[in-house]
């Protein structure tokens, strides 16, 4: 058995997937890499089954129909066989001194008395045309170099959240708790790194900038541009993590740190939803705003009630154009402090 599958899901990638697919190439047999073709019209399948060829008992090449990232993630999923999974977008790669130290922690801890769900490490943002790297670590929230439960962690910030990137989850944690992301939908990395947390009883923090994460092509699905033109995908994806929070609410409230860090992922995302959809400066979608939030009243009207009453709530609701130029002010000091786009 390998010890980390790495699903590297792949549309029209031929222009950059090879970076992504060599960084990990480095981590030699420990290491099951799924290059999952998702329907592409370009090399991208061809490049695949190059590397499968070239690296048969390391590359494994899936193609299927166009289903989008979630589709392509289920996937590399459904095809693991190691014992954790981690998911890596084409355009983005691993550095080599941090891979090589998390495959010996995961060689270490595997071997171990307790049995881990999570590792944690730290992303850098390669924007495009910025020379100062943007490093995203936990430091001062996670305790490092030890396995640990969530009431161990201390109070996560404005900002702090764990993202695709910065996760290793154990392969049947990721089975077992039956997550299947939405196909043809963008911005499903919120709920991969937000459903399975119920299911999480021991983590682990290494202080380490493994994860790439490029920022700068400008068909990118994080450009605001074209959120806004996706609107109604991440407010389906918003709702989502509203059910998903409420139904699951009881099970959850019995680690409340393990809450209080679900409901703050939830506040964020919602405000992104929110100042997109000022932003878009349409009547239509001010309807959506109101809407969305209508949607959380109705499924939890306490959790509406902390979220419309905190500082974001509040300055996403401001009435009159006013309000709402202050609302994508207040946005933008935000995503320059924090750095995302």
């Amino acid at each position: 058995m390998k010890l980390l599958s790495i699903a590297i899901p792949c549309y029209n990638s031929e222009a950059y997937m090879r970076k992504c697919v060599e960084s990990l190439l480095a981590g030699g047999e420990d290491v099951e890499i799924i290059i999952v073709d998702d329907g592409s019209k370009d090399k991208t399948a061809e490049i695949a089954d190059d590397y499968a060829q070239k690296y048969p008992s390391i590359v494994k090449a899936v193609h299927q129909e166009n289903g989008g990232h979630g589709s392509a993630v289920n996937t590399g999923i459904d095809n693991a066989t190691g014992l954790y999974f981690k998911v890596v977008d084409s355009d983005d790669w691993l550095k080599k001194e941090a891979y090589l130290q998390v495959l010996d922690t995961l060689k270490e801890l595997t071997g171990g008395s307790e049995t881990l769900d999570m590792l944690v490490c730290n992303f850098v943002y390669e924007k495009e045309g910025e020379k100062r790297k943007k490093v995203m670590h936990y430091r001062h929230i996670l305790p490092a170099d030890k396995i640990v439960a969530w009431e161990d962690c201390r109070h996560f910030g404005k900002g702090h959240y764990i993202l695709m990137h910065s996760v290793i989850f154990r392969t049947k944690l990721l089975k077992e708790c039956g997550i299947r992301l939405p196909e043809h939908t963008f911005y499903v990395d919120n709920l991969y790194v937000f459903e399975p947390l119920p299911y999480v009883r021991k983590l682990y923090y290494l202080d380490v900038n493994l994860y790439r994460y490029y920022i700068g092509r400008e068909d990118q699905s994080v450009n605001e541009e074209i959120m806004i033109s996706r609107i109604d995908q991440q407010i389906q994806v918003n709702k989502i993590m509203m059910d998903y929070l409420v139904e699951k609410k009881q099970e959850i409230l019995r680690n409340k740190r393990l809450y209080q860090y679900m409901r703050n992922y939830l506040e964020i995302i919602t405000t992104i939803s929110s100042v997109l959809l000022i932003r878009s400066d349409t009547e239509e979608n001010l309807e959506k705003k109101k809407e969305l939030w209508k949607y959380l009243k109705t499924k939890d009207k306490r959790l509406y009630v902390w979220m419309r009453g905190g500082i974001m709530g509040n300055t996403m609701n401001l009435p009159g154009k006013g309000g709402r130029r202050f609302s994508v002010d207040a946005y933008k000091i935000c995503r320059k402090i924090f750095k995302f786009n």
